[in-house]
């Protein structure tokens, strides 16, 4: 193996480690805010399902970058030969899907638990605390595109 695919594959694990990282501490917020509020109200776990399954949409976003790397150098089949300098740029490209899905993830999950919160209160207003999260998810997703962008600027 060369360093350049070494290098690709540190950046493929970085954007899945990442996203998954913070969407696992985003489910566990929102999450532990609708276990306790189904405790009470067993019947809103509709409800609750979006706001603690919505901060897992980060981890989903560093699993596809890091798909797309490894399609990228071919790992599922016969690696490419790439240089340590390509292999340093697609790991540069697996780091704004990364750290934005470990930042988002995490703040998605606090809006997700007050959502919860609100849910619990006000069933009416369920949809307007869902609608803050997705704008927590905006920047999630950014992350993924320019990482997407800036994979597909890599010239193997």
């Amino acid at each position: 193996m060369t360093l350049g695919l070494f290098y690709a594959m540190l950046g493929a694990g970085i954007a899945a480690f990442l996203g998954g990282f913070g969407s696992s501490i985003g489910i566990g917020i929102a999450g532990s805010s609708a276990n306790g509020v189904l405790s009470e109200k067993p019947e809103k776990f509709g409800t609750m399902l979006l706001f603690v399954a919505l901060p897992g949409t980060q981890g989903i976003y560093g699993f596809l970058t890091a798909f797309l790397i490894i399609l990228k150098v071919k790992l599922l089949s016969t690696p490419i030969d790439i240089s340590a300098v390509q292999g340093l740029q697609i790991l540069a490209s697996s780091l704004p899907v990364g750290i934005a899905g470990l930042a988002s993830g995490i703040w998605q999950g606090k809006v997700c638990s007050a959502g919860v919160a609100v849910a619990a209160k006000k069933p009416e207003a369920s949809m307007k605390g869902l609608v803050y999260a997705a704008m927590v998810e905006t920047y999630a997703v950014l992350g993924l595109v320019i990482s997407y962008f800036l994979l597909n600027g890599v010239s193997l």
